[in-house]
């Protein structure tokens, strides 16, 4: 492996675990002031996550639905976007999922059913993002004002539809999808038995894969980048930034409606009025702290997903609330203590890469004069 890539590893890895770091310091505080101990409250928080299979298959589960919206907030971060938009772009792509499940016959075969199911729940996300994306190559308008107020109306109108027009008697959620419904874990292993966890994490990381080849390997990708760092630089290189922005947000859109596929499909098999409350915002978290890098979205959603479920794990002790604290802090310290420990990884690896070319220059052979 290469310097270039050990410093491109390192600035994935590090944000989180100097966040973790960080956050760990902030809890023994909190956790003394509840006159509890720090080693029995994390000994709790690790046993009722990572410590038992349950546990595992939550982490998953939760971390499954935060690949998806941060990956969606990052790639507009990439464009100079910010999409706050994830929760109504969540909540359409789990409807429309729902709607075809619930559309094709019993007997279509499953593979056919969750593929067409995946394809309308990036179509409904990628529709509400295309909104916002619209909009703001057409008038100027701001995205994080229209992403925000966009979460209003498409929440509201969901809910209507299925309150007034498709919901169960006495639930505020759809029949059951006929067909489409998603292999959970403990369907392969039975040690997982009563958790959500389903195969939609091997979709969550295709799609993490997928956008890193896209920002990084292909021309669209390097003009999204181009726009994101400097628009007007890259349309005097003749690239049409309203058309990159618009297709920038419909695609974060798409992104964070196959989220929805989690819910509808892995673990409830119907779409649920509230499913998405907290996801979507938890996403721009997500990407903060990967550094809208898809390797480090994924490890921040574990990150983030197993303190949502340790919360759960130490209530006993400590309020879940803390949890939360525990998550600010996080963010936090991505914003403070990560760019001076990046800025000093850097100037090493530059460092480094110095020493080499002044170590190969003083080892090359010097050439014979002619006499």
């Amino acid at each position: 492996m290469n310097e270039a890539r050990k410093t491109q590893l390192l600035e994935a890895l590090l944000p989180p675990v100097v966040a973790l770091l960080v956050a760990i310091v902030v809890g023994d505080f909190l956790i003394l002031t509840f006159g509890q101990s720090p080693a029995a409250v994390y000994r709790l928080l690790l046993e009722g996550t990572w410590g038992n299979a349950y546990g595992i298959g939550q982490v998953l589960y939760k971390a499954t639905t935060l690949i998806f919206t941060g990956l969606a907030v990052a790639l507009g971060i990439r464009a100079g976007l910010f999409n706050i938009g994830g929760e109504g772009q969540l909540a359409a792509g789990g409807f429309v999922a729902a709607l075809i499940g619930l559309a094709l016959p019993a007997a279509t075969p499953a593979i056919f059913a969750i593929l067409l199911c995946t394809i309308g729940a990036a179509a409904g996300g990628g529709a509400v993002g295309a909104v916002p994306g619209w909009l703001r190559a057409r008038f100027g308008a701001h995205e994080v004002i229209t992403t925000i107020m966009l979460n209003f109306v498409v929440l509201a109108l969901l809910g209507w539809i299925v309150s007034a027009k498709i919901h169960v008697p006495e639930s505020l959620h759809t029949p059951e999808i006929r067909t489409g419904a998603v292999t959970r874990l403990s369907d392969i292993m039975p040690v997982f038995h009563g958790s959500a966890a389903n195969l939609t994490l091997l979709v969550a990381l295709a799609t993490a894969a997928a956008v890193s080849w896209y920002l990084f390997k292909t021309r669209r990708g390097y003009e999204l980048r181009a726009v994101g760092l400097q628009p007007d630089a890259a349309e005097y290189g003749g690239v049409d930034v309203a058309g990159v922005r618009w297709r920038a947000l419909a695609i974060s859109g798409a992104l964070a409606g196959m989220g929805g596929i989690n819910f509808v499909l892995g673990y409830k098999r119907y779409y649920e009025e509230g499913f998405a409350t907290g996801a979507g915002f938890l996403g721009i978290a997500v990407a903060l702290v990967g550094r809208n890098s898809p390797l480090g979205i994924v490890i921040a959603a574990l990150l983030f997903a197993t303190l949502s479920q340790g919360g759960l794990a130490v209530n006993a002790l400590v309020p879940k609330q803390m949890v939360d604290v525990l998550q600010a802090v996080v963010i936090l310290a991505v914003a403070t203590a990560v760019p001076a420990v990046r800025h000093s990884i850097r100037a090493s690896a530059k460092s480094v890469a110095r020493s080499l070319v002044r170590k190969t220059a003083l080892d090359a052979p010097t050439p014979e004069v002619s006499k």
